[in-house]
This record gives structure tokens, C-alpha cells and sequence, in this order.
């Protein structure tokens, strides 16, 4: 089931993730044919302004998603709505502040920013900022509600999201230059203007009682928003690293090769980011996928995890630098349409580039990995020494030896960084990717060893008979009475045999695992289910709770049931123990039949 869940989150994280390169580089390509070279470097200049904005936006997206994906690991809905809730809150508040910081000092920053020296790169990057700074509430709102519909399932309304997004931006590009005219400012606030039609298609479906978080002002708490802002700070080492990484190159190619070659590092920047949707894709699903097994315990879910992560960053990495290569001519072209110095350093400098993006691939998976099982510090060190130390530090020296050489600054820094990775592993026992407990650092205590636990893949009402059998000897193997064995052997059955004839299609592949385990005293079953929605906890309680007999001597029995639905899964999670058999439920099951 994890290999399914990876790869339907991986395509769709992949697909958003390309989308939305494509948009920036729709800007790009739009700004080089109608504006000319030095608007291509305004562009250049104003991105780590943009990058600061969309680090506090993805801050507080990694946050919610580090957060909430473990409140859906440990079986707590309403732990996860109170996040949704202050996710949202907390973003608003964040919006403004940007607004009206960047509105009252936009001279000062453009001219920081670098584009002080020349009048026309001065104005060109002012008015880009102004147009881009109308639409940092959408911005800041579509990055939040990103992890929430992948956590809902919704990767369709993810995908139709980002694509209204770049549909948005083309059309209002269009009228921009070739209706309006208007300029630099013209090309921000089609950007702006984009992210507020993603807005309105994604949040439609988060505000609304279809979905299943539930927003309300109550639910806001200070204390988690604590808890997402530490959650997120890893990410704003990765962003903050990015908006050094590209500061301190434009001034080392500035002073290397000119406003020609900043307008190289910008198209390159711009290529670049579309062909890193992959490591993008990657890193989010790394990122929700290691919180909710951590959240659940759950070491071989992890373990065969970071094999598919591992296996996965390979394969794409590779086939992207490969389209890079074969590519690069007729992509830059399309932003610097003249032949000249640009042009040249920018087709040289594509190239170099994506001879980076596997070990990219393999750095973003690991990262978020660590972020995801509580190692920030592993996932802020690795985030610096990727994004900023390694890449300037080769930046400067390459740029000593000429302008062909200072491209490979990306190369030296994914791959030093990985390398680095590798031999600190090395140190810690790691000698492979096939085990989660080496490779993410998981304590020994982590999780239940694997005598305290069981696990089953079910396709079919005799897997469910044997689990049930299964799970009674594991109960007895564990010395339990024989009163609760029969009640855990009972709830496997009668909620794997429910599964299995009210949700699995007939013609389908649905696909439904179950895990016992025993820790302190208590037996808990996980049932995880890839059907349509279906909450056992409160249909009891419904008006139809009398048709289900087997579901309610499950719930009856047990000291606790919790229900999520996330990622199109059904999670229903049961806890007994040897005081809860012994005293009311033996009389729940009395004259009755499952």
C-alpha cells in the first residue's frame, strides 16, 4: 500500500510542483521576449525578495504538514483541525505584515537587492516587487492549503489548482504586454493575480463542509502555532539558504561577468527550478509520509519507504538531467531570444547545472526524511551546507578560473553535500538504504520490536480469517487471557470481513492492511483501508447503527477507537487491554452473532 500511496503522492506533488516552475518560467520567458535583458535582471534581482516571501509561506506549510501528519499518525482529527485552523490564522497575520513592510520600504530594498547603480534596473525591479507584493495573500494561502489537500486526498483539486494557476498567469501576461503594456509591474501582478485564481479553486474545497478539516476561530491555539513555526524552521533554513545561494551569486556573477551574466543566472535559476519539480515532488511526499508513520511507530513502513525515496530519487533524477542536457539551446533561447554573451553563459551554465539534480533528488528526500522523524538539526545543517555554503564558496573560486567554470557551483554543492551525508551515515553504521532504522537515525527504542507486533496484508476473506487466527495466537504467545485473544481475533474479523464486502470494488485493486501490537499492557489494531470514506466511530452512533452488529461489538470492546481518513486512506485504530476485556464487554457480546 505505501508503494501505491508513494507513487500516486509523488506524480501529483511532481505534476503541482512542474506547474508552478512553469508559471515562473512563463514570466521569464514572456520578460525576455517584450522587456529585453535588463528587465531578465531586475527579475534576477528581485528573487530573494520573492524567496523570502515564499520561505515564510513554506515555513508555515512544512510546519502544518509536520504537525498535522503526525495528529493523523496517532488517529487525532481533531488535534489536526485545530492546526488546519491555526495554520490559516497564523498565515493571514503573516500576509499583511508582508504587504505593508515591503509597500512602506520599496526603494531601500530594490536598491539592497543590487539594481541601485542603473536607473531602468532600478525601476524595472521596484515595479516588478509592486505588482508581485498584491498577491503575497494568495501566495502565502496556497503554499499553507498545498499539504492540506495532499493530506485530504485531493491531489486531483492540487493538480486543477496549480493548473487554473498557470492559465491565470499566461492570460494575464498576455494582456500585460501585448493589450496594457504594462511593464515590469504588469508581469508581478499577472503573477499575483494567478495565485489568487489557485486560491479560490483550492481553498473552495478546504472552507467547505465537504472537506475533512474544519476550520474554525476557536480552534486557533497559540501553542500550535508554536508548534508549526518550530516545526517549519527547518524549511526556513532550506529557504534562507536558497536566498543567499542567489544574493551572493548575483553579486559574484555581477562582478565576474556583468548584467550579462546575472541575466544568465536568472534564466538558469528560472530552467532550473522547473527541472527541480522532481526533487520538489520528493520532498514532499517525504516529508508527509515520514510524519505519519513516525507519528504512527511505524519502522517498516519507514524502512520501506526511504527504499522507494532512494529509488525513486535515482530514476527521475536521472532522466531530468538527461531532458536538461538535450534541452538547454532551444530552452534558453526562448528567454533570450538574441545571440550574445548571455545566451552563451547561459546554455553553457544549464548544462553544468543539471549534472546536479540527482544528488539534489537524493539530498531533498533525506532532508525532509529527518524533518519529518523529529531531526531538524540534521535537516537545517544539511539545508546550509547544500543551498548556500557549498554552492557560494565553489561559486567564488570557480569564478577565478573563468566564467565556464563558475556554473558548476550546483554540482559542488549537491554533491558535497550528499557526500557529506554519506560519510556522517557511514560513522553511524549506515552501510545501506535498506534500513530506515540507519539512514534516518531512528532511536532503538523507536517503534515495538518485531516480536510485539503483527502485520497482515488482506485481499481477500481468507487473509482475513487468518489474520484473525493470527492475531489470536499472538495474543496468547503474549500470555493475555483468553477472553481478550477472542475479542482481538473477533474486531480483526469483523472489521476486515466489513472491509472487504461493503468496501472493495469487485473488479477493483483496493487494498486494505492491518497491524497488531502490543506495548505496556495494550494490544492496538490499525486498520488502514484505500476504500471511500467510511468513519465506524460514529456510524454506532448513527441511525443505521443497528444494521452493523460486528462493527458495534468492535467498538464496544474496545478501550478506544479513532478514526482519520487522510490521503484517500480510511485509518481506524483500536486499543484493548487485559482491565477493559475483564469488566464490561464480555456482556456486549452475550446472544449476539457477528
Amino acid at each position: 500500500m505505501i508503494r501505491k500511496l508513494v507513487k500516486q503522492m509523488l506524480a501529483a506533488q511532481v505534476l503541482s510542483a512542474l506547474t508552478v516552475s512553469v508559471c515562473l518560467l512563463i514570466d521569464s520567458i514572456m520578460i525576455g521576449q517584450f522587456q529585453g535583458v535588463t528587465s531578465i535582471a531586475a527579475y534576477g534581482l528581485a528573487n530573494p525578495l520573492l524567496l523570502i516571501i515564499g520561505a515564510v509561506g513554506s515555513m508555515l506549510s512544512a510546519g502544518a504538514q509536520v504537525v498535522c501528519s503526525r495528529s493523523l499518525g496517532r488517529g487525532s482529527q481533531e488535534e489536526t483541525n485545530i492546526g488546519f485552523s491555526s495554520a490559516l490564522a497564523v498565515g493571514t497575520c503573516f500576509s499583511a505584515v508582508f504587504v505593508i513592510a515591503v509597500a512602506l520600504l520599496l526603494s531601500p530594498l530594490a536598491r539592497a537587492l543590487g539594481a541601485g547603480k542603473d536607473a531602468k534596473l532600478l525601476s524595472d525591479t521596484k515595479d516588478y516587487i509592486s505588482g508581485f507584493i498584491i498577491g503575497v495573500p494568495a501566495t502565502m494561502a496556497s503554499l499553507i492549503l498545498v499539504p492540506f489537500l495532499q493530506m485530504a486526498g485531493k491531489s486531483g483539486l492540487l493538480v486543477a489548482a496549480v493548473l487554473s494557476m498557470t492559465v491565470t498567469d499566461v492570460a494575464f501576461d498576455l494582456l500585460s504586454v501585448l493589450v496594457f503594456d504594462g511593464g515590469m509591474f504588469g508581469m508581478g501582478l499577472a503573477s499575483s493575480l494567478s495565485y489568487y485564481a489557485a486560491m479560490l479553486v483550492g481553498g473552495g474545497y478546504l472552507l467547505s463542509k465537504k472537506c475533512v478539516f474544519r476550520f474554525s476561530v476557536r480552534r486557533v491555539r497559540l501553542e500550535k502555532i508554536r508548534d508549526m513555526l518550530l516545526g517549519g524552521v527547518p524549511t526556513v533554513f532550506n529557504m534562507a539558504s536558497s536566498v543567499v545561494l542567489v544574493y551572493l551569486m548575483n553579486k559574484i556573477l555581477l562582478s565576474a561577468g556583468g548584467s550579462a551574466a546575472v541575466a544568465a543566472f536568472a534564466v538558469i535559476t528560472s530552467i532550473g527550478n522547473a527541472s527541480n519539480c522532481v526533487s520538489t515532488g520528493l520532498r514532499g511526499v517525504s516529508l508527509t509520509m515520514c510524519g505519519i508513520l513516525f507519528g504512527e511507530e511505524d519502522r517498516t513502513g519507514l524502512k520501506e519507504l526511504v527504499r522507494l525515496l532512494a529509488r525513486y530519487g535515482l530514476m527521475l533524477g536521472r532522466g531530468a538531467m538527461v531532458l536538461l542536457l538535450v534541452i538547454a539551446p532551444w530552452a534558453v533561447k526562448l528567454f533570450i531570444p538574441e545571440a550574445g554573451d548571455s545566451r552563451t553563459f547561459a546554455v553553457w551554465g544549464l548544462r553544468l547545472y543539471s549534472l546536479g539534480l540527482i544528488p539534489c533528488c537524493l539530498n531533498s528526500a533525506l532532508k525532509n526524511g529527518y524533518q519529518g522523524v523529529e531531526k531538524a538539526r540534521m535537516t537545517e545543517m544539511i539545508s546550509v551546507v547544500q543551498n548556500a555554503i557549498l554552492p557560494v564558496l565553489a561559486g567564488y573560486l570557480l569564478s577565478l578560473a573563468g566564467m565556464k567554470a563558475v556554473w558548476l557551483y550546483n554540482f559542488a554543492g549537491e554533491a558535497g553535500a550528499l557526500a557529506l551525508i554519506l560519510l556522517y551515515l557511514q560513522r553511524k553504521g549506515c552501510l545501506s538504504f535498506r534500513e530506515a532504522e540507519s539512514v534516518l537515525l531512528l532511536p532503538p527504542s523507536f517503534g515495538v520490536p518485531p516480536e510485539d507486533r503483527m502485520e497482515a496484508d488482506i485481499k481477500n476473506l481468507d487473509d482475513v480469517v487468518k489474520a484473525s487466527r493470527g492475531a489470536h495466537g499472538f495474543c496468547i504467545a503474549h500470555s493475555c487471557g483468553g477472553r481478550l485473544a477472542n475479542h482481538l481475533s473477533l474486531c480483526v474479523e469483523e472489521m476486515g470481513s466489513n472491509v472487504i464486502e461493503h468496501g472493495f470494488a469487485p473488479k477493483g485493486q483496493n487494498h486494505l492492511s492491518i497491524r497488531l501490537q502490543y506495548r505496556n499492557g495494550k494490544y492496538t489494531i490499525r486498520f488502514r483501508d484505500d476504500c471511500g470514506a467510511f468513519d465506524p466511530v460514529h456510524y454506532v452512533t448513527g441511525e443505521e447503527s443497528g444494521h452493523k452488529v460486528g462493527i458495534r461489538l468492535a467498538m464496544h470492546v474496545a478501550e478506544e477507537a479513532r478514526y482519520t481518513y487522510s490521503m484517500n486512506l480510511n485509518n481506524l485504530t483500536l486499543v484493548l487491554s487485559e482491565h477493559e476485556a475483564g469488566s464490561e464487554a464480555p456482556d456486549a457480546f452475550a446472544g449476539q452473532e457477528g
